[in-house]
């Protein structure tokens, strides 16, 4: 009996804790809540406070006339356990008018551009999943890691901790609420490279972090793209068995590869060889879970030929994606056709404006123009995203219940207006360009 108990007591504390909620309030409004001060800086002992100031305060040196920090900006980080989290801003200040964007881990939008007046308050949920490399087994145990980059040790989405960023024109924070989501909350999966990834810095993105912008508080996306990975790779990390290990029945699980798949040189590699077979692979884990699959073709290059058009650049891969779709039945997001529209429709010049292209000293460090034809901007992520949310209506997909309503439809044919579209920098910048191409 003895040891029947210890062993139930050592499984009890492999799993990990279910986190209790956090309530924080910034302005003393909420009488209930933790109050927060200035000095209640983030450490592994008090496990909340305030995160990254040097950051912060490095950037602010470092501003040029075109890359300048708003003032207020702050981030707010809460020690938690993985899982998927609902996360509440009350927005707003008794004191002036607020313009205030709330993004999560690395630079992943949730709230853009809301605005209150002097006085007014303003309320908004959504849900954040949490991570680190840690893959436990149906016990409960740890039993392996996912094998992540050198320089992902650095990413906020591989720690310990939710962070939460307070960005705007004129940002204000009153309270924040952080408590473990439902269990029944469905999640999407993303799979991919860095036209997916939560890029962490300016000004790189991609969709996989503007995507959550469009779902309401029940639904978390839990991006696992990584720059440079392709489908073989990305199983080879352990990131398809983190995801097989914490996916359930309901959940989706979106696969965008084909950039650096073409590449591979190896024995075996090919469109049609270990690309098709890899896809199978996380189409069989998916549907072993009752896990819907959706395959999204790669996003196209920005290299246009003398009449104007899109130049065809991924060799067989996208087909090959298409051919395995139909093979083993899995539904297709024809995220390649769309952004072939988007950037003709825009135009060899007016293309560039959604993708990494800014002159000489746009960034602090930038000695050198960047002229990026792969890797897209915030408002070219934010367009794709859009293309993709456009993908699943085409699919049907119930999720879509759960868009908010601040969606409109969108069609890449008329894009939004890059002149008018607003974003916030965070204060983490590389020149450094991605992997991948």
């Amino acid at each position: 009996m003895k040891h029947l108990l210890l062993a139930v007591l050592g499984i009890l504390f492999s799993i990990p804790a279910i986190s209790q909620s956090h309530n924080f309030s910034f302005d003393g409004r909420d009488k209930s809540a933790i109050q927060v001060t200035p000095s209640d800086i983030y450490s592994d002992t008090k496990g909340w406070g305030y995160d990254f100031l040097p950051v912060i305060e490095q950037a602010r040196k470092n501003q040029t006339e075109t890359f300048r920090l708003s003032d207020g900006i702050f981030y707010f980080s809460v020690s938690v356990p993985d899982g998927n989290y609902k996360v509440t801003v009350t927005l707003g200040s008794k004191k002036k008018p607020s313009s205030t964007t709330v993004r999560a881990e690395s630079r992943r939008l949730f709230v853009h551009d809301a605005v209150t007046k002097k006085g007014e308050f303003k309320a908004f949920s959504f849900i954040v999943n949490k991570r680190n490399t840690t893959i436990y087994d149906a016990q409960g145990k740890a039993v392996d890691r996912v094998r992540i980059k050198d320089r992902e040790k650095t990413k906020l989405n591989w720690d310990d901790k939710l962070t939460i960023e307070i960005n705007g024109d004129s940002p204000s924070l009153s309270s924040l609420t952080i408590e473990p989501a439902s269990s029944a909350t469905p999640t999407l999966w993303l799979c991919g490279n860095s036209t997916v990834v939560d890029q962490d810095y300016e000004p790189w993105a991609s969709w996989g972090q503007m995507i959550t912008n469009w779902f309401d508080d029940n639904v978390a996306v839990a991006n696992y793209a990584e720059s440079g990975e392709t489908a073989t790779s990305f199983i080879s990390a352990g990131r398809l068995k983190k995801i097989s290990s914490l996916m359930k029945e309901g959940d989706y699980i979106f696969m965008e590869f084909g950039h650096n798949d073409q590449k591979e040189k190896r024995p075996g590699s090919g469109a049609y060889y270990n690309f098709a077979y890899a896809l199978k692979q996380f189409v069989d884990e998916a549907r072993a879970k009752g896990v819907t699959p959706i395959f999204v073709t790669p996003t196209q290059r920005r290299s246009f030929n003398p009449q104007g058009q899109i130049n065809e650049t991924h060799a067989n891969y996208p087909d090959a994606m298409r051919w395995v779709s139909k093979d083993l039945d899995v539904q297709l997001i024809e995220l390649h056709d769309m952004t072939r529209a988007f950037f003709e429709t825009l135009g060899v010049e007016d293309s560039k404006r959604s993708l990494v292209h800014y002159p000489a000293q746009t960034y602090p460090g930038q000695a050198k123009a960047f002229e990026d034809n792969t890797h897209f901007n915030p408002y070219g992520a934010y367009e794709i995203s859009k293309m993709i949310v456009e993908g699943m209506k085409q699919l049907n997909l119930p999720v879509l219940q759960h868009l908010r309503p601040s969606y409109s439809p969108f069609t890449p044919l008329r894009p939004d207006d890059f002149r008018t579209f607003h974003w916030n920098d965070s204060p983490f910048i590389d020149i450094a360009k991605p992997d991948g191409n």
